[in-house]
């Protein structure tokens, strides 16, 4: 079964095209947002992905559209890459140190969208990226997915280091959750 998938998405105020590879393959990723690109790049090869997003949004305005509908593409592809969900390691976690900062991260590929988020980031802003839309774009991965997803930055000082540090544990925690073990759905109903 293949588990690649293209997603577009247009709006008044995005125009998204993104490529999702759960099985690997390169990342190619246009925002317009460089350090929201840095973090979509880090994803991918820390996930084992591939990812191409192609974004154009009203950026005049700020970041906020073009990440959060980002968000809600990936999550849109990473349910229809996920399928049934039968055969897959479900779960997955990580601690991700990244300098100062500590990110923990657990996802269980349930089919049931959830997010818990906790993370104060002592700079408002990363280059042109707000730090506080780091919860926008996850809360958008996990609801249009159809995952349950804990993400926590259990402490830092450098909002790059704590942002990024969150992205990779989001990464290994996905990458170990979507392995595929063969079988059935892990659920004792016997499907997710």
């Amino acid at each position: 079964m293949s588990r690649s998938v293209q997603v577009c998405r247009k709006t008044r105020e995005t125009e998204i095209t993104l490529s999702l590879d759960l099985d690997g393959g390169r990342a190619d990723i246009s925002t317009g947002v460089g350090f929201f690109d840095h973090m979509l790049t880090a994803l991918a090869v820390h996930g084992g992905l591939g990812l191409t997003v192609k974004a154009q949004g009203d950026l005049e305005v700020d970041c906020h559209h073009t990440v959060e509908d980002t968000g809600i593409v990936l999550g849109q592809a990473l349910g229809k890459a996920l399928g049934d969900k039968a055969g897959l390691a479900r779960y997955g976690h990580a601690f991700v140190p990244m300098d100062e900062a500590l990110a923990f991260c657990a996802v269980d590929v349930s089919g049931r969208p959830f997010l818990v988020f906790e993370g104060e980031f002592p700079q408002e802003r990363i280059g042109e990226y707000d730090s506080c839309m780091t919860e926008e774009f996850f809360r958008a991965v996990a609801m249009n997915s159809g995952i349950t997803l804990h993400l926590r930055c259990e402490y830092g000082k450098n909002a790059h280091h704590m942002v990024e540090a969150m992205f990779k544990a989001f990464a290994h925690g996905l990458r170990e959750a979507v392995k595929e073990t063969g079988g059935e759905a892990l659920s004792s109903k016997g499907s997710l």
